[in-house]
């Protein structure tokens, strides 16, 4: 497996690596290219810009919460048809779990892949000073190499000229180009971070982007720097089982945070995949073995998710007939009491946890987190994260508890909801109980 790897990596988050990285991909896709996006870290939105971009699903890799050899397998996988593979950094090159290491930095994963490091300058505030910047980010750690930098957010003609001149007079890595400032490409933000692609980037912007990329980019040469011999990875033996349970993943503007490895575990042993809205739809799918409520904006669809009482009623009455439920964050905040919001409205919800989660005007919450099982006859360990805006009251103590502290997760019956995002790639045997309860359930 061959296929060249370009990694757009930032000085530090804000750089502007999404719009850079979406715009490099949609050009690519462009040309005809069958580009593949992929996404280093926790982030669920990012790889929606992606997947807008080249028509395929982008792939999360993560250097904390997965194996080497589990990053490899994802991205290899994903990369069989592609003509190239766009990765979007996380924060800066050498930000991750510890600061005294690479482990969960984009340097790390880059040293994995193998790839061909373009770093994003904010230049906005410099010009000089920007061969030091560079020159910093490719000699701190010898095993890690810039190819190439892109200085975004530049001012003028003029300006583009000293940055050119101090980073030819300086630095090693090739200068790719000069993105003018475009506040029609600033990606707008909000709470848990960008809009999503389905409300922001139409088929318009994409062209558009993809435009002002091969205007202001030298697109060949980053394919000349990216066109070198790679390693080969052994795929990892992965035989699909037979469909043998229908479990249900809501899917909608509120419930819209998955990993897509997640996903494709889950079909893989033996599930189909049948998407609802809660938002929308009235009851559940027919035949259902089980439900996977994902993170999102359930805060910013509270009065449609309560006014919609034929769906807080069915799920509360399959949680009540030990139908296994997963929900996460948002998924999980839709299973209790109610939600209520900033402005101290409450809505009420399914009720399967006897809690009400409350949401806050600062963030509450956020950062890698390993989870242990309580129930010592199943899975042990398994990594995620947390990224919320809410919390919940107190749970009653006559609720079991799922993890063991300082991890919060909570059994209700058949039900298991915690604010943790799961990565089911850093524990399979928990997707595996997980479809064979929903199998157990149906049959």
């Amino acid at each position: 497996m061959s296929c060249p790897r370009i990694l757009i990596a930032g000085t530090h988050s804000g750089v502007g690596k999404t719009t850079v990285a979406t715009g490099i991909m949609a050009a690519l896709h462009k040309r005809g290219l069958r580009a593949q996006g992929f996404k280093v870290g926790p982030d669920f939105i990012d790889p929606g810009f992606h997947q807008a971009a080249t028509g395929r699903p982008s792939h999360n890799l993560d250097g904390w919460m997965l194996s080497r050899e589990t990053n490899l397998d994802i991205f290899a996988r994903a990369c069989t048809d592609a003509d190239v593979a766009v990765i979007e950094g996380v924060m800066g090159v050498f930000d991750g779990k510890s600061a005294a290491s690479l482990a969960g930095t984009t340097a790390e994963m880059a040293l994995w892949l193998e790839a061909t490091n373009v770093l994003v300058l904010d230049a906005s505030a410099m010009a000089g000073s920007a061969a030091a910047v560079v020159h910093g980010f490719d000699t701190l750690t010898p095993e890690f190499r810039l190819a190439a930098v892109v200085c975004n957010k530049v001012a003028s003609a003029r300006h583009s000229s000293l940055l050119q001149d101090a980073l030819a007079a300086h630095c090693r890595p090739q200068t790719l180009g000069f993105l003018p400032r475009d506040a029609s490409f600033a990606i707008p933000e909000r709470h848990l971070g960008l809009h999503l692609a389905e409300e922001w980037l139409t088929s318009d912007r994409v062209s558009g982007l993809a435009e002002w990329i091969e205007q202001h980019l030298d697109l060949d040469g980053l394919l000349k720097l990216a066109a070198r011999p790679h390693a080969d990875w052994p795929l990892q033996d992965i035989t699909p089982r037979k469909r043998e349970v229908r479990i249900g993943v809501a899917r909608d503007s509120a419930f819209c945070f998955y990993y897509h490895h997640n996903l494709e575990m889950v079909r893989s042993l033996g599930a189909e995949l049948v998407e609802f809205s809660p938002v929308a739809d009235s009851k559940l799918p027919d035949g259902l073995g089980g439900i996977y409520l994902g993170g999102g904006y359930p805060e910013l669809h509270a009065e449609e998710l309560s006014a919609n009482e034929g769906m807080r009623g069915a799920i509360a009455e399959f949680a009540a007939k030990d139908g296994p439920i997963y929900g996460e964050c948002g998924g999980f905040i839709y299973l209790t009491e109610a939600i209520v919001d900033a402005a101290g409205r409450r809505w009420p919800m399914t009720g399967v946890f006897p809690t009400t989660a409350r949401m806050q005007t600062r963030l509450a919450k956020l950062g890698y987190i390993e989870v242990e099982n309580h129930c010592p006859n199943g899975w042990r360990k398994a990594r995620g994260h947390e990224f919320r805006y809410s919390n919940i009251d107190p749970m009653p103590h006559e609720v079991q508890r799922a993890y063991r502290e300082p991890a919060h997760g909570y059994q209700a019956r058949s039900v298991l909801g915690s604010y943790i995002h799961l990565h089911f790639g850093s524990c399979p045997r928990f997707a595996e109980e997980f479809v064979r309860q929903c199998a157990n359930h149906r049959n």
